[in-house]
């Protein structure tokens, strides 16, 4: 995994994601799903881009199955953006760089 992507299962994501003073980004994807594949690079990149101002991971939902069913992840990739602690905005599907990072910048912007 990237250096600015972090991996977050069902024992971390309470501390890493909904505890987390700055936003976060999860990628829900499976091992199985190709559109997932395909948008890792584009996580790897937003990660890079976003460094020390959102915090970036992945969460496989076959291995963190307690984590995506809270969140009811129906299909892969999900993005959620959490902000303290709740989600404040979710992506579905194989999305370009742009989508993502026009999301994440309204959020931002709306910091307080």
């Amino acid at each position: 995994m990237a250096e600015n992507v972090r991996e977050f299962n069902d024992d971390n994501f309470e501390s890493d994601v909904l505890q987390s003073q700055e936003p976060v980004l999860v990628d829900f994807w499976a091992t199985y799903c190709q559109p997932c594949k395909m948008l890792a690079p584009t996580i790897e990149a937003v990660a890079e881009e976003y460094a020390g101002k959102v915090r970036v991971g992945k969460l496989n939902t076959q291995e963190a199955g307690r984590s995506a069913a809270q969140y009811r992840i129906q299909g892969v990739p999900t993005l959620m953006l959490f902000k303290n602690g709740e989600v404040a905005d979710t992506i579905m599907g194989a999305v370009p760089k742009e989508q993502i990072t026009a999301m994440i910048d309204k959020h931002l912007d709306q910091a307080g």
